[in-house]
């Protein structure tokens, strides 16, 4: 819904912030230095990052938008600020970003600009999910900033929900079992519900224009 909003996006925070591209780039300047983004640089988030770069590739090769979806972000005629909140080792990021650099390249009113969480904690605050710091978080704000047209994240529906049921009983799952079943339901569901939510959300966003 789009509101008058009083939020911690600047103008400052946006000319800092990347485009997705320059984003990928500095992804594998800092896996060539052995670091990853963000505060953590452990062994085991460089490898998270790793294998995010392998998704986002896959992403980028195999993602579809759907025409009816397309021609959704192509109606879109003021100009737009999407914002995303993100990080390198985020596996969610991963398979999602890439899906929203499509639909901007679709649309030049639509400008994606992705920040780092742990750069930006005054941001990250006030976008939490249940009280935690989830990512990744899309903003989409009007070109000057004062309204915020929608938010999604951080990730789908069905996987939010999961991921709450599993953190009040894991049923005997494994922290890395239950990352593959992420992956796995991420690789059967080829974008289809980020695509259906963001739909939804942008599509009630239209009609309050007309």
């Amino acid at each position: 819904m789009s509101q008058q909003i009083t939020h911690p996006i600047t103008s400052e925070i946006l000319q800092s912030a990347l485009s997705y591209p320059i984003y990928r780039q500095l992804i594998d300047q800092l896996l060539a230095s052995g670091k990853t983004s963000g505060t953590n640089h452990s062994e085991a988030n460089i490898n998270y990052t790793k294998m995010n770069v392998a998704r986002m590739k896959r992403v980028e090769k195999t993602g579809k938008v759907s025409s009816e979806m397309e021609a959704l972000v192509k109606s879109i005629q003021e100009p737009q600020v999407w914002v995303v909140i993100t990080e390198a080792w985020c596996g969610d990021a991963s398979q999602n970003i890439p899906y929203l650099a499509k639909l901007a390249e679709l649309n030049s009113n639509i400008d994606l600009k992705l920040i780092f969480r742990d750069e930006h904690p005054e941001v990250m605050d006030q976008y939490l999910t249940e009280g935690a710091r989830s990512i990744p978080k899309l903003i989409a704000l009007s070109q000057d900033l004062s309204e915020e047209l929608f938010t999604w994240g951080p990730r789908p529906k069905f996987l939010q929900d999961r991921l709450k049921a599993y953190k009040l009983d894991p049923q005997g799952v494994s922290s890395k079992e239950f990352s593959e079943g992420t992956y796995l339901w991420y690789a059967k569901d080829k974008n289809q519900a980020i695509e259906k939510e963001l739909m939804e959300v942008i599509s009630q966003y239209q009609e309050m224009l007309w």
